[in-house]
């Protein structure tokens, strides 16, 4: 009876129409939670209660990593195509699209305290970026596999690694290089963790083991016995306490000076993804299929924080501390204090090359990117900046100290019905500004078009506009014609959007920019026109790049399913057959992430056709093409040299003969295009250089 008081099931709800991949918790209130899944979706949940209160579409392929900012005001998410997407809740509208890894994304972290993200990926590196500049600060590279896991520094001058070659990386932003690596684990390590105050960090692995690393002398300082099964999740306590371990059914609290298990918990919660924490209160959560799961631990049962035993072996180690001292402001962005971390994150020349090329890249542009709120008073209440200034309190530098928000969250997990009754009244006597969307909303909107174009001839209309503030429109009651000039209505962007007069006077991009004379004087203004007429009105010219991209993803969907029924051969052949370079192209950036993929079947059916690829206009199409040359000179190269020159065989070998000609196919393809890359290779740029690259791996073959 004692464990189930301990421990127990909060919820369990279908959160996405397809499996659900990643899962992330907001750590400021523990009271929201954001799910990733094939379907494409990022849905945002608060705990407790089953419904979504915002999906946020615009992937194109399968979600794989997300996370929340430190103030829950915005998420970032990362697909399988390497693309990520940041979101700005409070204002329910995307910020940025970043592209440039080469394979799916599978970590994330925010900087505490600059517009900063960092991401991990399959295609084993890191990526710093900057969201306001949209564009790729760092990258680091050193790990050979995926990696498990991302987190800054208290600090913010540090990030931590955690790989599946079973590596740990600290990270110097301000230097921009590697610090240490840290190699004592025996296998994939899952997560890793900072203490909040002290120079010291925990990481949890496949080899069931926790270590805890000095980060002064980045040394072990002790190990925890082997669990049952692989350690998924960490988090410390905020006193500094101890810190808890989420593996299969099982919760366990340790100290680690020396590594003594305070407490365990059996819940039956899986493989849990995150664990948070309120006052008082642990929750974790997890996931299988379709389903997610979440689950309450109150800590006032659980050593050492409920319990008799001597507490925190951090609280008196006599270890540095991070200096964590945030700048007196509301908010990160308001404050702009990635202002005074830019000069520590120098763009090196490379890197800002890369930047730029990587803009193209990527699954799909913000405009194609929405959020649809399902939940308004949730929403209001999570991530609205009106009710999040009556629920939630300011972080203040002092953890302990700062109870109100987290006694908050201990009453919604209890009850939130009772704290849904009593939070309306008290979010709309302290936010009186909501009501202003309202009262223009109530307006009449047709009367004003009327009478603007009774008063004045639609040529005068740009000329007034470009005179009148911006700001006017929304409030006056007789519209005049100075309006017309608005790309949309006011209400909407300054209401939900919050633009300045001179933000927008700098965009200079309307909706009218984009439509032609006949539209936009249709009903004498653009705002008179639905959305979907001006879409329409948009694509119009657009339909052979729509056909081409149809026909494109058509393709790419038929090649897909013969490749997932495990048709690898016949798959190759069916792309070969549509005769599409784009389609080709795609599927070499799939085989060049995967070596293990290639092999002499596939080498002999794409070399004879790699030698076309590399006289393509599309530079970057011949970059891919060149890697896959290397990659099968690599890994192929040997075993073709080593079947041309064999000596003949004595009798009938079929399979032998099979080989033999394969290689042969191979080894002619290879030649021509070595004819080819002798005439290339001095030119100038990366081009050259890849061509050079390859004509040296050619030597294997002589």
């Amino acid at each position: 009876m004692s464990q189930t008081k301990r421990a127990w099931k909060l919820q369990e709800f279908v959160a996405h129409s397809a499996n659900i991949q990643c899962l992330a918790m907001g750590h400021k209130s523990g009271r929201v939670m954001v799910t990733g899944g094939e379907d494409r979706k990022v849905n945002l949940w608060a705990l407790g209660k089953p419904h979504c209160i915002m999906s946020l579409t615009g992937h194109t392929t399968s979600v794989e990593a997300v996370r929340f900012g430190h103030e829950e005001e915005m998420v970032v998410a990362g697909s399988l195509s390497g693309a990520l997407k940041v979101w700005d809740l409070e204002q329910a509208k995307i910020m940025r699209t970043l592209t440039g890894h080469k394979s799916g994304i599978s970590s994330l972290d925010f900087h505490p305290y600059g517009d900063y993200t960092a991401s991990g990926s399959l295609d084993s590196n890191i990526k710093l970026w900057d969201i306001r500049r949209k564009g790729c600060i760092y990258t680091y590279t050193g790990h050979s596999d995926k990696v498990n896991c991302l987190r800054f520094s208290p600090d913010g001058k540090w990030i931590a690694s955690a790989g599946q070659d079973g590596l740990i990386k600290i990270w110097d932003l301000t230097a921009g290089k590697q610090l240490m690596d840290l190699r004592q684990h025996k296998g994939a390590v899952n997560t890793v963790e900072f203490h909040p105050n002290e120079l010291l960090l925990a990481s949890g692995s496949a080899d069931r083991t926790i270590k805890f690393w000095d980060l002064e002398s980045f040394q072990v300082v002790s190990t925890t016995d082997p669990e049952a099964t692989p350690i998924k999740s960490l988090l410390f306590h905020p006193d500094g306490l101890c810190v808890y371990s989420g593996c299969k059914d099982m919760l366990k609290a340790y100290s680690w000076e020396p590594a003594t298990c305070y407490d365990s918990v059996p819940i039956a919660w899986g493989d849990v993804a995150e664990i948070t924490m309120g006052q008082d209160q642990l929750i974790g959560s997890s996931f299988a299929q379709t389903n997610v799961s979440s689950f309450v631990i109150d800590l006032k049962r659980v050593q050492p924080v409920g319990g008799t035993s001597e507490k925190g072996s951090g609280l008196s180690s006599g270890r540095k501390s991070f200096i964590t001292e945030r700048p007196p402001t509301a908010t990160s962005r308001n404050s702009r204090p990635s202002d005074k971390l830019a000069p520590h994150f120098s763009v090196p020349k490379e890197d800002a090359s890369e930047r730029n090329d990587d803009q193209g890249r990527g699954d799909g542009d913000d405009t194609q990117s929405a959020t649809d709120i399902q939940n308004q008073a949730d929403y209001r209440e999570h991530f609205q900046s009106n009710a999040r200034l009556v629920t939630e309190p300011e972080r203040t530098s002092d953890r302990r100290s700062n109870t109100s928000a987290d006694r908050k969250t201990h009453k919604i997990v209890h009850s939130p019905p009772r704290k849904a009754e009593r939070d309306p009244p008290r979010r709309v006597e302290r936010s009186p500004p909501q009501e202003s969307p309202r009262r223009i909303e109530r307006s009449p909107p047709r009367d004003p078009p009327q009478r603007r174009i009774e008063r004045s001839p639609p040529r005068d209309s740009p000329r007034r506009t470009e005179r009148s503030p911006p700001r006017e429109a929304p409030r006056g009651r007789d519209h005049s014609p100075p309006r017309r000039k608005d790309p949309s209505p006011p209400r909407r962007d300054q209401a939900t959007r919050n633009i300045s007069p001179a933000h927008k006077e700098n965009s200079g991009i309307a909706a009218e920019d984009f439509l032609s004379k006949a539209d936009y004087d249709r009903g004498g203004n653009s705002s008179n026109m639905s959305e979907s007429e001006v879409l329409s009105s948009i694509q119009k010219g657009h339909d052979a790049m729509m056909k081409v991209m149809t026909s494109r993803g058509r393709n790419l969907q038929i090649v897909r399913a013969m490749w997932t029924s495990g048709n690898t051969k016949t798959a190759i052949d069916s792309a070969l057959s549509m005769k599409d370079p784009a389609v080709m192209i795609d599927i070499l950036n799939v085989l060049n992430t995967k070596t293990s993929l290639w092999n002499l079947d596939l080498c002999s059916t794409l070399l004879p056709h790699l030698k076309d690829m590399l006289n393509s206009k599309y530079e970057s199409y011949v970059l891919t093409t060149a890697t896959s040359i290397k990659m099968i000179l690599r890994n192929m190269g040997p075993v073709i040299k080593a079947n041309m020159t064999a000596p003949p065989s004595i009798g009938v070998d079929i399979s032998r003969e099979e080989r033999h000609q394969k290689c042969h196919t191979c080894y002619m393809a290879l030649m021509d295009i070595r004819l080819l890359l002798e005439k290339r290779q001095g030119l100038a740029g990366k081009l050259g250089s890849t061509f050079k690259q390859v004509m040296l791996l050619m030597g294997t073959l002589d």
